[in-house]
């Protein structure tokens, strides 16, 4: 499939956050990622995913959480990557920059988070209810949204390694608060980072098929 890579500057409150946009020729969808702790938008494992989702269609946004000098402090001290409230904030504000620029259309829009990224997400997706129609959690910590996890519509899938026992059950109990359409799916012999040959696939096909089934422009979220 034809895809256009685009570089872009978004802004998110008073913060200027650089991004890579791949669009399709005809996007029936956007997915925007939240990378983890001490990541960035050049994680192999995500881009890895957006390869995937782009091959089905959908358009994504690979975008930098945190500006240059922030990311400098974090490397020092590892205390903005766990500020899940400001994560989200930058998240909410890149949801609402696509549905005013639309770079891909009026398509809706779906959010794909990693480890603290997935937090992030949800607490994004409870705060835009109306732009934000399906969730996918990568090894996350769901668990760290907190009360924002009563309050998210959008439908939510939880991908989780098999070996990772201690996140599994973070999940277990993330899944428990979630009132939407949610679903925890255990990747077989996958560890956290999902390095074991073949895993990585797993999670981008069951990406990708979440988001085609609620990203649709027919369906609705729950």
């Amino acid at each position: 499939m034809d895809v256009r890579g685009e570089a872009a500057t978004i802004p998110a409150g008073e913060a200027l956050l650089p991004a890579d946009l791949l669009v399709p020729a005809e996007p029936v969808g956007a997915v925007l990622f939240a990378h983890g702790s001490g990541s960035s938008r050049h994680s192999p494992r995500n881009v890895a995913v957006a390869r995937q989702l782009n091959r089905g269609g959908l358009g994504t946004v690979l975008v930098d959480l945190l500006t240059p000098a922030e990311d400098r402090v974090d490397a020092v001290t590892a205390e903005l990557r766990f500020d899940i409230g400001l994560l989200a904030d930058r998240l909410a504000g890149v949801v609402d920059w696509l549905a005013t620029e639309r770079p891909f259309g009026a398509v809706p829009v779906g959010l794909f988070g990693a480890s603290t990224g997935a937090a992030a997400a949800l607490v994004a997706a409870a705060r835009r209810p109306d732009l934000v129609r399906a969730v996918v959690s990568r090894g996350g910590r769901p668990d760290l949204a907190g009360s924002a996890l009563g309050q998210v519509r959008a439908a939510t899938l939880l991908l989780v390694g098999g070996l990772d026992e201690q996140v599994i059950a973070l999940n277990q109990q993330a899944l428990g608060q979630l009132t939407s359409r949610a679903n925890l799916r255990v990747i077989p012999g996958a560890t956290h980072l999902f390095e074991e040959p073949g895993t990585l696939d797993q999670v981008a096909e069951a990406a990708a098929d979440w988001f085609h089934d609620h990203l649709h422009p027919h369906t609705t979220a729950a």
